[in-house]
């Protein structure tokens, strides 16, 4: 089934029965919210602990492909069913569930959050929002149909120092901004051969339901579970995709982005299976009240990155954080390490004292906040609070979608090295035909 059929009819695959009818969300009338998890381990777990946290969550289900982590949750979750295939849990206790944490690596967070909404659940999906840009309008546009609280996995949107730079930004403290540069060396990029053959796979793992909607493929040891899949063009979206989420986050909400025009990509060539070690992306952005009318964002990750540049110089020689962006302005420059750190204020090569006194809505953030046990939650427990009715998420599909499509389009570049593509926002494809192809791709039905 092409991808593009599967999210227009919104359907979901089920197990032996015939596919529920949508209903409309509904808050807990008990103040309680059931949940359901969906990919346990890692990420998942940690997903699991920082929802189960709020007061009001109580865990009623528990999905993942490996059993061993299934196990575990279990242990935590004794009164919680468990499930390998979400499709069989939507379909048995969809009744009994309100909210759906997709925790899953990336190639399922669409299929899985998809079949949720079209349940009327609310859904909080781990990020990137999506694997392909069809996915992520299709996902923005059915919680809107729906009326659906929904939140993307960017928890730290709701730590203090990021929304601290929000203000700051548009507070006018560097003036408007030109440029930002961003970085990671985190490495989630492999420039290796293509395995050959196939292992035995382990007893633990259903690997059907662990490539789910993509293509068929051998399993190989050290590749795809439980964590180099990241890596792997069928299954993650490379650093770009991972880090890149978190650190384009804060300039793409402070500057009040949407999708870019162009998109180049410097990397190596292609190989058909997995992402560049190394990748340096140029974005050029319609112009917004917080920039300048010519808008660049560059891109850097992989080891070594970023590569040094005027713009990244420190006072007093100061090495660069190992991760972070930095914003350049028409009166200085404001660096925002990752994560955890107060932004700083650069004019003329030297720091300058943040003056929150003349930027009102910083300054009413209070005092810095640097606990990560409190900061850590927040972001979950917004979405658990606005599925009661008691709060509005920050980081909403309709928000979300657009930042991964972002992301995305640079992924896709890295297919065409050194090639300027052209992206149309309206008609939700590049000038380039060869690129359209990578915007989505068939759905196997497993």
């Amino acid at each position: 089934m092409k991808k593009r059929e599967f999210l227009k009819r919104a359907t979901i695959y089920t197990v032996g029965a015939a596919a529920l009818p949508s209903c409309a969300m509904k808050i807990p009338k008990n103040g309680k919210l059931r949940t359901a998890h969906i990919g346990v381990s890692n990420m998942g777990m940690a997903d699991l602990k920082d929802i189960s946290s709020h007061s009001s969550v109580v865990v009623t289900a528990l999905c993942d492909v490996d059993s061993n982590a299934l196990a575990e949750a279990k242990k935590m979750f004794p009164n919680a069913k468990t499930y390998a295939d979400y499709r069989q849990l939507l379909v048995e206790i969809g009744d009994e569930i309100d909210a759906v944490i997709v925790s899953t690596p990336d190639h399922t967070h669409a299929p899985a959050s998809m079949a949720a909404m079209e349940l009327g659940k609310n859904v909080y999906c781990q990020k990137p929002l999506t694997h392909h840009v069809t996915e992520a309008r299709a996902m923005d546009k059915l919680a809107k149909k729906k009326n659906l609280v929904t939140q993307m996995g960017i928890q730290v949107h709701s730590f203090y120092d990021y929304i601290l730079a929000t203000k700051l930004i548009q507070g006018g403290i560097i003036g408007k901004v030109h440029t930002v540069r961003a970085w990671s060396p985190k490495n989630w990029g492999y420039d290796g051969p293509v395995p050959t053959g196939s292992d035995a796979i382990p007893e633990n793992l259903d690997w059907n339901l662990w490539l789910g909607t993509s293509a068929e493929r051998p399993y190989k040891d050290g590749f795809y579970h439980p964590g180099n899949w990241r890596k792997l063009l069928d299954y993650g979206c490379g650093t770009l995709g991972d880090m890149g989420v978190h650190i384009f986050d804060t300039p793409y909400n402070a500057l009040a982005l949407d999708v870019p025009k162009t998109i180049v990509n410097e990397c190596r060539e292609p190989n058909g299976f997995s992402h560049p070690n190394n990748n340096i992306v140029t974005y050029e952005f319609p112009g917004t009240k917080y920039t300048t009318e010519n808008f660049k964002w560059i891109w850097y990750d992989g080891p070594g990155a970023p590569d040094m540049h005027e713009d990244l110089k420190l006072p007093n020689n100061d090495a660069l954080p190992d991760q972070g962006a930095m914003f350049i302005g028409e009166k200085g420059r404001l660096l925002l390490p990752h994560f955890m750190k107060l932004p700083s204020h650069i004019v003329d090569g030297k720091y300058v004292d943040l003056d929150l006194d003349s930027i009102p809505a910083a300054k009413a953030l209070g005092e810095p906040v640097r606990d990560y046990g409190t900061q850590g939650a927040l972001h979950y427990h917004q979405f658990v609070d606005a599925c009661l009715g008691k709060a509005e998420t920050s980081a909403p599909f309709s928000y979300a979608s657009r930042l991964t499509e972002t992301i995305l389009l640079g992924v896709i570049a890295n297919r065409f090295p050194g090639k300027k593509l052209h992206w149309d926002a309206k008609k939700a494809q590049f000038a380039e035909a060869e690129a359209n192809q990578y915007l989505d791709s068939p759905y196997r039905k497993f």
